[in-house]
């Protein structure tokens, strides 16, 4: 039989260059009037049993090929569980093999969140007791910047995700955190209801997520470059986002991300802002470090560079949110591989983990709250 490949579909993304019984040659589209890409979300029709070979052909010229090395795509027969794909990369190509098991098979750079997702998990939330909602604004593409808020302390904790659309790991991070938000018998959670105030935008990037993009809106913006001077006509959605919290003032800040090549968690703080003090740092560092002792799938050991004195990038989020109000704000990245130190041989870092680690996050954040 032969196959049948398509990603016309909500988030889905890659260009057929060739198809036959056996194995497929194929690219990733590039977001929209941006040179950024490596998204790639796919359907592949088929008939069970059928041994394939779906070679992506321009993976060396994605945005991050140090991505692909050691890295496992995504596969699914009912695009609820994603288990790990046959995956090799040699020679600048992207090579997944894998047995079909069913007529449809799907097949992804990460689970993917569905715009229909986003809409079930915003419908949910807001009518749960104790959660309001607000439309922030809208993207480009008329989307709504949809915002859920709990509690009724004095503290403004922000948590925000989906800057970059294609690290859908952490839509899926938010839903933790919301899930246990939501539990407010628990001591743990109406200890964080009494002290603060949380504000959480599922996705800043619902016009990316839709359109298969990897990390930019309607118009190739990537958002997190552009919190110093966010605009109407470029980038809305962070906008809208930082006037609320202009309103609100923020204490704590999450950013939600995932990270292409390094194999771990890890948080990514604010050194470098003009305004740095050693006792403002020492905060997101005893934090980093509680959620690291909380739980194995965090680590400090790998990350990123610290950027030295003043020479912090203001247009980023962390550092803009904790120059512009002195918070304790901070990145979270998640990998697109797994967290090699406690991984997963079957699912790798999944949806569920995802989840878990919210969880632990807002643990850690009930322990120190006090010190915000």
């Amino acid at each position: 039989m032969s196959l049948s490949i398509t990603s016309a579909f909500d988030g889905g993304n890659i260009e057929i260059v060739s198809i036959d019984e056996e194995r497929a040659d194929l690219t990733i589209r590039h977001d929209h009037q941006s040179d950024f890409f490596q998204w790639f979300y796919f359907r592949v029709a088929g008939q069970a049993g059928q041994r394939v070979t779906l070679r992506l052909l321009n993976a060396a010229d994605a945005a991050y090929p140090l991505g692909w090395p050691g890295y496992r795509a995504r596969v699914s027969t009912d695009r609820e569980t994603w288990t790990l794909a046959e995956t090799s990369y040699a020679d600048g190509v992207l090579e997944i093999r894998h047995e079909l098991t069913s007529p449809l098979t799907w097949f992804a750079y990460f689970a993917p969140y569905s715009s229909e997702r986003h809409e079930a998990l915003i419908a949910r939330y807001a009518a749960t007791p104790g959660f309001t909602h607000r439309e922030l604004g809208r993207s480009l593409d008329g989307r709504s910047i949809d915002c859920l808020s709990v509690g009724h302390g004095a503290l403004p904790v922000w948590l925000y995700a989906r800057q970059h659309p294609g690290e859908t790991m952490a839509e899926y991070w938010m839903e933790g955190a919301l899930e246990r938000l939501a539990q407010g018998d628990d001591p743990i959670t109406a200890r964080l209801l009494a002290k603060a105030r949380f504000y959480l935008v599922p996705n800043m990037n619902p016009d990316g997520s839709a359109r298969g993009h990897l990390r930019t809106n309607a118009a190739g913006v990537n958002l997190n470059r552009e919190w110093a001077e966010p605009s109407a006509e470029r980038s809305p959605e962070v906008l809208c986002v930082r006037n609320a919290m202009d309103e609100t003032g923020v204490r704590f800040a999450i950013d939600a991300h995932g990270d292409e090549a390094i194999p771990a968690n890890f948080m990514a703080g604010f050194e470098g802002i003009p305004s740095w003090s050693d006792a403002l740092g020492a905060k997101f560092y005893r934090y980093r470090d509680a959620l690291a002792a909380r739980t194995p799938d965090f680590q400090t050991k790998l990350g990123y560079p610290k950027s030295a004195p003043g020479k912090a990038n203001l247009s980023m989020s962390t550092n803009q949110l904790a120059e512009r109000y002195g918070a304790v704000s901070m990145t979270l990245e998640m990998p697109f591989k797994d967290h090699d130190t406690n991984p997963d041989r079957a699912l790798g870092w999944n949806p569920v983990r995802c989840r878990r680690l919210a969880h632990a996050c807002l643990e850690t954040l009930a322990e120190l709250i006090d010190e915000y």
